[in-house]
């Protein structure tokens, strides 16, 4: 199989060359400003090299928290950075504008294992098992597209997220990045290369294919903050519940994904104003991405 026409990139924060704590995760935080100048130059590179390759189009899907993280100046202007989030038709992601390949940049490891700032959704979820086994988001996003024809070809992040991945999905190429060193004697140059390299490489001869999981499933979401915060989730969404556990039950992983969407980031108040809360949310990251060029400018980060 030869170079394709166009791909699609999910961008996240965790398993980026710029991202060394949690603050470095968290919005309008110094960490965070600094991690998104890094989190860029890591996709600018990918980019890069996909248009060097023979790829036509590069849509890049920022998909960390806000979802405006990646900061366009800095990237490959060839490429489109596609910033907030959308309801549909994938959710949260919107559209995948024709693309049939898809690579994740800069993922964690799923909630409950020993990975870098390991989490599935939100880190309210302490544990989530899906038919007995830990399932990390590069499941779900790949899942959520499959019926776009998107097949999942490449992932970085931590050497957990990356072993989760080619253990969940048949195919994948992966490129880890570690993070037991110091941040200080980092080698964001090596780590580039090597990252670009490997994407493109994905690209050519792989077995993967749409990753459409069968089901039924079965979820126990283990909640962090223990068996009240459990309760109310219960009682909010009509699911069963024990100790700080809650269990879902779906016939399709679309449902499944869509019931634990909801379970960590809405209430049927939210839900029922969603369009106006995805504008006032896509504002609220509109700004916190201009803090962030204030803030890199002031302290130099563009150097």
């Amino acid at each position: 199989m030869g170079v394709p026409d166009s791909v699609y990139i999910i961008a996240d924060i965790e398993g980026s060359s710029g991202c060394w704590s949690y603050e470095g995760s968290q919005f309008r935080t110094m960490e965070w400003a600094a991690a998104c100048v890094e989190m860029s130059r890591d996709i600018h590179a990918v980019a890069a090299a996909l248009f060097d390759a023979g790829v036509s189009s590069v849509y890049i899907k920022d998909f960390h928290r806000t979802g405006y993280n990646l900061l366009p100046e800095l990237i490959d202007d060839r490429a489109r950075v596609i910033h907030g989030y959308r309801r549909g038709p994938v959710p949260g992601i919107g559209g995948t504008f024709g693309s049939h390949s898809l690579l994740m940049i800069g993922m964690h490891a799923a909630s409950g294992s020993d990975g870098f700032l390991a989490h599935t959704l939100t880190s309210r979820i302490a544990r989530l098992e899906v038919n007995g086994r830990l399932m990390c988001e590069a499941e779900f996003f790949s899942s959520s597209l499959a019926g776009f024809g998107l097949r999942p070809l490449f992932l970085s992040g931590c050497p957990v997220a990356c072993r989760q991945a080619q253990e969940a999905l048949p195919g994948i190429r992966t490129c880890a990045i570690e993070k037991s060193g110091s941040r200080e004697i980092f080698d964001h140059h090596e780590w580039r290369r090597r990252l670009s390299e490997s994407a493109v490489e994905s690209l050519g001869g792989s077995s993967a294919v749409p990753f459409r999981p069968q089901g039924p499933f079965e979820a126990r979401v283990t909640m962090r903050d223990g068996e009240e915060e459990a309760l109310t989730l219960a009682r909010r969404w009509g699911v069963d519940r024990s100790g700080n556990v809650l269990y879902l039950q779906a016939d399709v992983i679309e449902d499944l994904y869509l019931s634990l969407i909801r379970i960590s980031y809405f209430t049927p108040a939210i839900e029922r104003i969603l369009p106006l809360g995805l504008v006032l949310f896509n504002a609220m990251g509109r700004a916190g991405l201009s803090w962030v060029r204030r803030v890199a400018r002031r302290r130099d980060f563009f150097k």
